[in-house]
């Protein structure tokens, strides 16, 4: 199958989509910071808040939580505005929610900061973003969409490596300060280069492309969803 004009630097596969997966990478590797530095801080909150590992273990599983309903609510959203508004409020989130647990009073107060906008801020760094870049490649949609995916593990490179760093030279609270202004500084500009819309045959290829793996199952939509 042919991909428009292939002089044109925006067409699937074309130049641009490089580009943009790269700076989707970018984004999932910055977003990704909400699901790491709660376990490496975990031991300092811990002592902080005078609990048992049990107690401090709750921010993490609110995050998990409000990761889940994130990849699910803002995928929708992506659909009908496109990746930007749910990015740009992404590093809103992530900034409003690594600033509010800084000055968490308790550990309820910290896993509410932690669920509600930290997991639901790293949620449109994820599934969203893979859903996006998915409409810019053709003949190397896995490939891209495999990349994609892997801005959340170099998160889990990276960000424990500067986490610790912080940890040694201040607490927990501070570092937490200067993730958030990090996430909000540097995802609001890497946002708005994503603001061109997938191109017309990202549409007019999906329905060639969407008898790829449908064998029938036999089941129920609903009962594959269940089991997924």
């Amino acid at each position: 199958m042919s991909i428009a004009n292939a002089s044109d630097p925006y067409v699937q596969d074309g130049p641009y989509a490089w580009f943009r997966l790269a700076i989707s990478i970018l984004l999932s590797t910055l977003g990704g910071a909400g699901m790491w530095a709660v376990v490496i801080v975990l031991p300092a909150v811990q002592t902080d808040f005078g609990i048992d590992r049990a107690g401090a273990s709750l921010p993490y599983t609110a995050t998990m939580f409000g990761f889940a309903a994130g990849n699910y609510l803002l995928g929708r959203v992506v659909d009908r505005y496109g990746i930007v508004i749910p990015v740009i409020g992404s590093a809103l989130s992530l900034g409003a929610g690594f600033v509010l647990a800084a000055f968490a009073p308790d550990v309820w107060s910290f896993s509410l900061a932690q669920g509600l906008l930290i997991g639901l801020g790293t949620a449109a760094t994820f599934g969203p973003l893979i859903a996006d870049i998915s409409h810019w490649f053709l003949k190397r949609r896995g490939f891209a969409v495999a990349c994609a995916a892997c801005g959340n593990y170099l998160a889990g490179v990276l960000w424990p490596s500067l986490i610790q760093w912080s940890l040694a030279t201040s607490d927990w609270r501070q570092t937490y300060i200067l993730i958030g202004v990090i996430c909000l500084v540097a995802m609001v500009p890497l946002a708005l280069l994503l603001r061109r819309p997938p191109p017309d045959t990202s549409l007019s290829t999906g329905a060639a492309t969407a008898r790829f793996g449908r064998q029938d199952t036999g089941l129920p939509p609903a009962v594959l969803q269940a089991l997924l």
